[in-house]
Protein backbone atom coordinates (compact mmCIF):
# COMPACT_ATOMS: atom_id res chain seq x y z
CA UNK A 1 0.00 0.00 0.00
CA UNK A 2 1.35 3.41 -0.98
CA UNK A 3 -0.02 6.20 1.24
CA UNK A 4 0.09 9.82 0.08
CA UNK A 5 1.14 12.49 2.53
CA UNK A 6 -0.79 15.75 2.85
CA UNK A 7 1.33 18.42 4.52
CA UNK A 8 -0.85 20.80 6.58
CA UNK A 9 1.41 22.16 9.35
CA UNK A 10 -1.07 24.84 10.50
CA UNK A 11 -3.45 22.12 11.75
CA UNK A 12 -1.20 21.27 14.71
CA UNK A 13 -2.51 24.33 16.55
CA UNK A 14 -6.02 22.93 16.42
CA UNK A 15 -4.87 19.43 17.36
CA UNK A 16 -2.64 20.48 20.25
CA UNK A 17 -4.80 23.46 21.34
CA UNK A 18 -1.84 24.97 23.09
CA UNK A 19 -0.16 28.36 22.87
CA UNK A 20 3.16 26.84 21.79
CA UNK A 21 1.50 25.18 18.80
CA UNK A 22 -0.04 28.49 17.71
CA UNK A 23 3.27 30.23 17.18
CA UNK A 24 4.31 33.55 18.70
CA UNK A 25 1.84 35.32 20.95
CA UNK A 26 0.83 38.83 19.87
CA UNK A 27 1.11 41.68 22.35
CA UNK A 28 -2.06 42.57 24.21
CA UNK A 29 -4.36 44.73 22.11
CA UNK A 30 -6.33 47.67 23.46
CA UNK A 31 -9.81 46.15 23.41
CA UNK A 32 -12.93 48.05 22.37
CA UNK A 33 -15.45 48.87 25.17
CA UNK A 34 -17.64 45.89 26.08
CA UNK A 35 -15.12 43.34 24.79
CA UNK A 36 -14.39 40.00 26.39
CA UNK A 37 -10.68 39.42 26.95
CA UNK A 38 -10.85 35.70 26.06
CA UNK A 39 -12.72 36.25 22.76
CA UNK A 40 -10.35 35.95 19.78
CA UNK A 41 -12.61 38.21 17.71
CA UNK A 42 -12.50 40.92 20.40
CA UNK A 43 -8.71 40.59 20.47
CA UNK A 44 -8.64 40.96 16.68
CA UNK A 45 -11.01 43.95 16.89
CA UNK A 46 -8.75 45.72 19.39
CA UNK A 47 -6.03 48.19 18.52
CA UNK A 48 -2.85 46.13 18.03
CA UNK A 49 0.53 47.05 19.45
CA UNK A 50 1.98 46.55 15.94
CA UNK A 51 1.04 45.45 12.42
CA UNK A 52 2.96 42.26 13.17
CA UNK A 53 0.32 41.46 15.79
CA UNK A 54 -2.36 41.68 13.10
CA UNK A 55 -0.40 39.14 11.07
CA UNK A 56 -0.23 36.77 14.03
CA UNK A 57 -3.97 37.21 14.69
CA UNK A 58 -4.65 36.92 10.91
CA UNK A 59 -6.48 40.28 10.79
CA UNK A 60 -6.72 41.37 7.15
CA UNK A 61 -9.01 44.39 7.63
CA UNK A 62 -10.25 46.59 10.44
CA UNK A 63 -12.62 49.53 10.10
CA UNK A 64 -14.39 51.61 12.71
CA UNK A 65 -17.18 49.00 12.94
CA UNK A 66 -15.88 45.75 11.42
CA UNK A 67 -12.93 43.36 11.75
CA UNK A 68 -12.06 40.69 9.18
CA UNK A 69 -9.85 37.72 10.10
CA UNK A 70 -8.75 34.63 8.24
CA UNK A 71 -10.13 31.46 9.80
CA UNK A 72 -7.18 29.73 11.49
CA UNK A 73 -8.83 26.34 10.84
CA UNK A 74 -10.37 26.87 7.38
CA UNK A 75 -12.96 24.73 5.64
CA UNK A 76 -11.44 25.87 2.36
CA UNK A 77 -8.63 28.13 1.16
CA UNK A 78 -9.51 31.78 1.88
CA UNK A 79 -12.14 31.09 4.57
CA UNK A 80 -12.56 34.31 6.54
CA UNK A 81 -14.75 35.73 9.29
CA UNK A 82 -16.29 39.23 9.23
CA UNK A 83 -17.45 40.43 12.65
CA UNK A 84 -18.63 43.60 14.32
CA UNK A 85 -15.91 45.09 16.51
CA UNK A 86 -18.42 45.16 19.36
CA UNK A 87 -18.94 41.89 21.24
CA UNK A 88 -22.58 41.10 20.42
CA UNK A 89 -24.27 37.74 20.04
CA UNK A 90 -27.49 38.57 18.21
CA UNK A 91 -28.49 40.26 14.97
CA UNK A 92 -30.96 42.51 16.79
CA UNK A 93 -28.07 43.94 18.84
CA UNK A 94 -26.58 45.55 15.70
CA UNK A 95 -27.66 49.00 14.64
CA UNK A 96 -28.46 49.44 10.95
CA UNK A 97 -25.18 51.26 10.26
CA UNK A 98 -23.02 48.44 11.58
CA UNK A 99 -25.18 45.86 9.83
CA UNK A 100 -24.70 47.77 6.56
CA UNK A 101 -20.93 47.99 7.19
CA UNK A 102 -20.75 44.22 7.72
CA UNK A 103 -22.66 43.47 4.51
CA UNK A 104 -20.55 46.01 2.60
CA UNK A 105 -17.39 44.35 3.92
CA UNK A 106 -18.58 40.87 2.92
CA UNK A 107 -19.46 42.22 -0.54
CA UNK A 108 -16.03 43.85 -0.89
CA UNK A 109 -14.26 40.59 0.01
CA UNK A 110 -16.36 38.66 -2.52
CA UNK A 111 -15.11 41.09 -5.18
CA UNK A 112 -11.53 40.91 -3.86
CA UNK A 113 -11.55 37.09 -3.91
CA UNK A 114 -13.03 37.01 -7.41
CA UNK A 115 -10.07 39.09 -8.61
CA UNK A 116 -7.26 37.90 -6.34
CA UNK A 117 -8.09 34.20 -6.09
CA UNK A 118 -10.38 33.79 -9.11
CA UNK A 119 -13.12 32.39 -6.85
CA UNK A 120 -16.06 31.08 -8.85
CA UNK A 121 -18.63 30.98 -6.04
CA UNK A 122 -19.03 31.48 -2.31
CA UNK A 123 -20.62 30.02 0.78
CA UNK A 124 -21.61 32.94 3.01
CA UNK A 125 -23.39 32.38 6.28
CA UNK A 126 -23.81 32.84 9.97
CA UNK A 127 -24.31 30.26 12.71
CA UNK A 128 -26.56 32.01 15.23
CA UNK A 129 -26.32 30.27 18.61
CA UNK A 130 -24.40 27.23 19.80
CA UNK A 131 -27.09 24.74 18.71
CA UNK A 132 -26.77 26.16 15.18
CA UNK A 133 -23.04 25.40 15.18
CA UNK A 134 -21.61 28.72 16.37
CA UNK A 135 -18.10 28.07 17.66
CA UNK A 136 -18.05 31.56 19.20
CA UNK A 137 -21.71 32.08 20.13
CA UNK A 138 -21.04 35.31 22.03
CA UNK A 139 -19.51 37.23 19.11
CA UNK A 140 -21.59 37.38 15.96
CA UNK A 141 -19.65 36.73 12.74
CA UNK A 142 -20.21 35.88 9.10
CA UNK A 143 -18.27 33.11 7.35
CA UNK A 144 -17.15 33.72 3.79
CA UNK A 145 -15.78 30.62 2.05
CA UNK A 146 -14.61 30.97 -1.57
CA UNK A 147 -15.31 28.03 -3.87
CA UNK A 148 -14.02 26.77 -7.20
CA UNK A 149 -15.36 24.20 -9.62
CA UNK A 150 -13.88 20.88 -8.51
CA UNK A 151 -12.30 22.31 -5.35
CA UNK A 152 -13.49 19.31 -3.39
CA UNK A 153 -12.45 16.36 -5.45
CA UNK A 154 -12.23 12.73 -4.34
CA UNK A 155 -10.42 13.50 -1.06
CA UNK A 156 -13.51 14.29 1.08
CA UNK A 157 -15.41 11.35 -0.39
CA UNK A 158 -12.73 8.68 -0.18
CA UNK A 159 -10.43 9.83 2.61
CA UNK A 160 -12.68 12.16 4.65
CA UNK A 161 -9.95 14.77 4.10
CA UNK A 162 -9.88 18.25 2.65
CA UNK A 163 -6.81 19.82 1.12
CA UNK A 164 -6.14 23.54 1.67
CA UNK A 165 -3.49 24.53 -0.89
CA UNK A 166 -2.20 27.80 0.58
CA UNK A 167 -0.55 28.66 3.90
CA UNK A 168 -2.44 31.23 6.00
CA UNK A 169 0.60 33.52 6.19
CA UNK A 170 0.89 33.58 2.38
CA UNK A 171 -2.83 34.33 2.06
CA UNK A 172 -2.60 37.12 4.69
CA UNK A 173 0.27 38.67 2.72
CA UNK A 174 -1.61 38.44 -0.60
CA UNK A 175 -4.79 40.02 0.79
CA UNK A 176 -3.13 42.87 2.68
CA UNK A 177 -0.84 43.61 -0.29
CA UNK A 178 -3.84 43.77 -2.63
CA UNK A 179 -5.77 46.00 -0.22
CA UNK A 180 -2.77 48.36 -0.10
CA UNK A 181 -2.40 48.26 -3.89
CA UNK A 182 -6.05 49.25 -4.38
CA UNK A 183 -5.77 52.09 -1.88
CA UNK A 184 -7.81 50.34 0.79
CA UNK A 185 -6.17 50.63 4.18
CA UNK A 186 -5.58 47.49 6.20
CA UNK A 187 -6.65 49.33 9.36
CA UNK A 188 -9.16 52.12 8.81
CA UNK A 189 -10.21 52.26 12.47
CA UNK A 190 -7.58 54.87 13.31
CA UNK A 191 -8.33 57.24 10.42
Amino acid sequence: MNDDLIWAPWRIGYIASGADAQGPEPAAAVLPPGSEADCFLCQAAGTPASRGDDRIRLVVRRTEDVVVVLNRYPYNNGHLLAAPRRHVARLDELDTGIHASLMGTVTAFVQLYEQLMRAEGFNIGINLGRVAGAGVPGHLHWHLVPRWHGDHNFMPTIADTRVVPQALDALWEAITTELSRTGTSHDESEQ
